[in-house]
C-alpha cells in the first residue's frame, strides 16, 4: 500500500523542499561531474560519462538499499508510512500537473508570457513558437512525464523496491541533464541509452493507459467515442526520434484528435487539428485519469503481492 499513500502525498502535499529533495540532490552530483566532460576527446568523454553515471547510481541506489533493508526489520505500519514518504520524492504527478496548467493560464495573458513558461516543460526553443505550437509543447511533455515522471518510477519500485525506483530516478535525471545530441553527444551516451532501456516497457503502458482511457472519453457536443487502432499508434510513434517518447504523446494527440509535433523534427497525427485551448482542458484532464488509473493499478499489484508474501 506504498504505493497508494505516496500517491496521496504528492496529491496532497507536492515536491518537498529543495534541500531535502533527493533528486535535487542528483541533479547536484550530476552536474558537478558534469563540468569538463564536454570537452574531452570523444572516447574519452564517453567512457567517463559512464563511468560517472554508475558512481552516481551505486550512490543513490546503495542509500536507498540500506533504508530498505532497515525498514524491513521495522513494524508493519511503520515500514509503510516511511517507504511512501521515501518513494514520493521519486515521482511528481501533481508538479507535472501544475506545470502544465500554468503554461496555458500563461499563454491566456499573451503569447511571449506563454513561451516563457513553456521554458520550465521543455528544453526546445520556445522563443518563436505560435500559440498552437506551445499548446501542442506542453500537451506532448504532459504525456511524455506522465510515463517519465509518474508511470516509469512507480513501475520500477514495484519490481525492485526503493532502490529500483532511485536507479530510475537517477537514470532520467542524468538523461534529462546529459542526454542530448550534439555538444553532449559523447559524455552522455551512456545516459540517454540506459534511460532507453528502463523506459521500454512504461512509455508503452502509459501509451495503453492513455488508449484505455482515451476510449471511454467523449466530447462535449459530440456523440463520436475516440478510439484508434494500436497498429495506427505504433506507426505515429515511430515517427519520433526516441524509441519511446513517441508512444504516450502519439496515444495523446490521436485520442484527442490533435496534431502534436516538434516544428521541423516530427509531426504526430498530421491530419489531426491544431490544439486549442479547450484541448489543453481535455488533454491534460486526459493525462489526469490515465496517471490515476495506472497508479491505482500498479498499487492493486503492489498488495496482491503483500498478501501473497503472507502466505
Amino acid at each position: 500500500m506504498a504505493v497508494l499513500l505516496a500517491l496521496w502525498l504528492d496529491w496532497v502535499w507536492g515536491e518537498p523542499k529543495a534541500a531535502f529533495h533527493p533528486v535535487v540532490w542528483m541533479g547536484r552530483y550530476l552536474a558537478w561531474v558534469g563540468k569538463g566532460l564536454t570537452q574531452l576527446p570523444p572516447l574519452q568523454a564517453c567512457w567517463h560519462g559512464a563511468g560517472f553515471w554508475w558512481i552516481g547510481a551505486v550512490i543513490f541506489v546503495g542509500i536507498y538499499g540500506v533504508a530498505s533493508g532497515l525498514l524491513s526489520l521495522s513494524p508493519l505500519w511503520v515500514e509503510l508510512i516511511l517507504t511512501a514518504l521515501l518513494l514520493k520524492p521519486l515521482f511528481a504527478f501533481r508538479m507535472l500537473l501544475d506545470e502544465a496548467h500554468a503554461v496555458e493560464m500563461a499563454l491566456a495573458g499573451g503569447l511571449e508570457a506563454g513561451r516563457h513558461r513553456l521554458r520550465y516543460l521543455v528544453s526546445r526553443d520556445t522563443s518563436s513558437l505560435s500559440a498552437s505550437e506551445v499548446r501542442e509543447s506542453l500537451l506532448e511533455s504532459a504525456a511524455e512525464n506522465l510515463s517519465d515522471s509518474v508511470i516509469a518510477p512507480l513501475f520500477w519500485f514495484l519490481l525492485l523496491g526503493l532502490p529500483g525506483a532511485a536507479l530510475y530516478r537517477f537514470a532520467n535525471t542524468a538523461d534529462a541533464m546529459w542526454g542530448y545530441r550534439g555538444e553532449w553527444e559523447w559524455a552522455g551516451r551512456w545516459a540517454a541509452r540506459i534511460d532507453d532501456v528502463l523506459n521500454w516497457l512504461p512509455a508503452r503502458l502509459t501509451a495503453g493507459l492513455v488508449w484505455l482511457i482515451g476510449g471511454w472519453c467523449w466530447r462535449a457536443g459530440t456523440s463520436r467515442i475516440l478510439r484508434f487502432s494500436f497498429a495506427t499508434l505504433r506507426r505515429e510513434a515511430h515517427k519520433t526520434p526516441s524509441p519511446n517518447a513517441g508512444w504516450p504523446m502519439a496515444a495523446l494527440a490521436l485520442a484527442l484528435g490533435l496534431r502534436l509535433g516538434k516544428p521541423g523534427v516530427y509531426t504526430l497525427n498530421q491530419q489531426g487539428r491544431p490544439p486549442a485551448a479547450e484541448d489543453v482542458t481535455w488533454g491534460l484532464a486526459l493525462v489526469q485519469r490515465a496517471g490515476w488509473v495506472g497508479g491505482l493499478l500498479l498499487a492493486a499489484i503492489e498488495a496482491c503481492q503483500q498478501i501473497l508474501d503472507t502466505f
